[in-house]
């Protein structure tokens, strides 16, 4: 029954988005969402893609929304649209006022929920060439500028570029840990954003815990007990599904910064 529902997912992923045919692995009995992957059709030859090798998933139109959100049904985007949107009513906050960086933008999903929350200006970082050239390919219209860069290496030049767009907001969602945005880059980025701007982010569970290794839990914690972070919402939900169909759970963080993170509490 498993096996017959993921085919009908994936078939009905397939007609929305054409010609493109995806394979799940089958009889996977632990694989770590790090090490997952699929087999796409690419001009008649079958490629094993890992998901996290985001460069060769963004080179293939519409690859990243059929199997993340389509066949996987990931939910990330939707949650921190909603959870960011409900603060700003509370504090009666217009999100047009909003100047967020989008940190680890990808091909744009992201950054188009935040236009249909409503905010101003918009500005996407992501550290690889091919989010960049998907972005500007499938959504033109999100992002203000997009930058494609290191926040743990900085240029004085993407320094000084990034300084100016005074951001009152950042983002970052299903891109924390794993090695793709390490503490260190959340830390430059909260870090351009103004004293008692918006941080909405998401991160996987796990990575919230004691049995964290990747730094980032003792990151928030130490951000918010120093006061440099207030949370104003956290809600654990299901991210997407894994390849098995089984749920990953994530957490969404909704909050306003207070002050910069000092190097020393991300060490």
């Amino acid at each position: 029954m498993e096996n017959e529902r993921r085919e009908s997912e994936m078939a009905g992923a397939q007609a929305r988005h054409g010609q493109r045919e995806v394979r799940l692995p089958d009889r996977v009995e632990h694989i770590d969402q790090d090490t997952e992957y699929c087999s796409v059709l690419v001009d008649g030859v079958w490629q094993k893609i890992r998901f996290h090798d985001y460069d060769r998933i963004f080179a293939i139109p519409g690859l990243y929304e059929q199997l993340f959100h389509d066949i996987l049904d990931c939910r990330s985007p939707d949650v921190v649209g909603k959870l960011l949107k409900e603060q700003l009513q509370r504090e009666n906050v217009s999100p047009s006022s909003l100047r967020v960086l989008d940190l680890g933008a990808g091909n744009g999903l992201v950054g188009a929920q935040l236009r249909t929350v409503g905010a101003g200006h918009l500005v996407g970082v992501d550290i690889i060439p091919e989010a960049r050239q998907a972005a500007l390919r499938d959504r033109p219209e999100v992002y203000d500028d997009y930058l494609v860069v290191d926040m743990t290496r900085l240029a004085e030049q993407d320094q000084a570029t990034l300084a100016s767009r005074r951001f009152n907001a950042l983002s970052c969602v299903a891109a924390l840990g794993y090695g793709d945005i390490p503490p260190e880059a959340f830390r430059t980025a909260f870090n351009f954003v103004a004293d008692g701007g918006w941080i909405a982010f998401t991160i996987k569970d796990r990575f919230l815990s004691e049995a964290d290794t990747s730094g980032f839990a003792r990151l928030i914690e130490r951000a918010t007990e120093s006061g440099l972070l207030t949370v104003h919402q956290s809600e654990r939900y299901r991210h997407r599904l894994d390849v098995r169909g089984e749920p990953l759970h994530y957490v969404a963080l909704v909050g306003t910064k207070q002050a910069d993170i000092p190097a020393d509490l991300v060490s």
